[in-house]
């Protein structure tokens, strides 16, 4: 119900854009390198943390509609985050692009943009916004958009979180050469969390691959699980947002 819900909304946003690439493509001109979010997670030697702000969600309703993303991220930051992630769905998860710019202003943290990209201009506009890294979500996309897409990222300078739920996803995903793949444990669908989706599909990506688990990490013993799984990096949205300190939330993941 959710996913079918969101992802027509923003296709129907797709599908009245009338911008054209090429005058984004221009946008971009001069524009400086992107804050590298791989390679970021890669230079740590403990489980990464991409610490997400999050206002609510579908599932959950209002999680922190408050939360003033500068203050959010600099406490991220003081916790030892390596990369931040901003949800930038304004109907559906109360975030925008100024949320997004407000973090990374206040950091030297790469960015993701977390957001359901459904168009080349969603790409072009990750890269407008500021955002080091483009979410590409397997499940709702077909196989010409994942390649265009990806190849589309890594040509504008961004990194490309491949985004899967299960074997047959994993394997579209390594088709198109993704290095940074995420695990979601949260079933789109019905945004149920299966606690060993992740540990599951671990083994099946490649070593050389960065691993990333998604959803459902509540506390330091699922990310010691996920570490011994092979984890290169969590990331986490609702257990740090509630936190009374996000800070102390962060730094609790960092398991060597």
């Amino acid at each position: 119900m959710y996913l079918e819900e969101i992802v027509a909304a923003h296709r129907r946003m797709a599908e009245a854009d009338d911008r054209r690439l090429g005058d984004l493509l221009r946008q971009l001109d001069g524009r400086g390198a992107a804050r590298g979010f791989a390679s970021r997670i890669r230079g740590e030697d403990h489980l990464s943390v991409i610490a997400e702000i999050k206002r609510r969600s579908p599932s959950k309703g209002d999680l922190n509609p408050r939360l003033d993303p500068k203050a959010m991220a600099s406490d991220y930051a003081a916790g030892g985050a390596a990369c931040l992630s901003v949800l930038t769905d304004g109907e559906f998860f109360g975030g925008s692009s100024a949320d997004l710019a407000a973090a990374r202003g206040a950091v030297p943290l790469p960015v993701l943009r977390k957001d359901f990209t459904v168009s080349a201009l969603d790409v072009l506009d990750a890269r407008l916004m500021g955002a080091d890294c483009v979410l590409l979500i397997a499940a709702v996309l077909d196989d010409d958009e994942l390649r265009s897409f990806h190849a589309l990222a890594t040509d504008v300078g961004l990194d490309a979180l491949v985004e899967v739920h299960d074997e047959r996803e994993l394997e579209r995903a390594l088709a198109v050469g993704a290095e940074l793949i995420g695990v979601n444990q949260r079933d789109l669908r019905t945004f149920r969390v299966d606690q060993d989706r992740a540990a599951r599909l671990a083994a099946s990506i490649p070593a050389s691959a960065v691993r990333v688990a998604e959803s459902g990490v509540r506390g330091r013993a699922d990310a010691v699980a996920l570490r011994a799984a092979g984890y290169d990096a969590v990331l986490v949205g609702e257990s740090i947002v509630t936190s009374g300190s996000p800070e102390s939330a962060v730094r609790d993941l960092l398991v060597p």
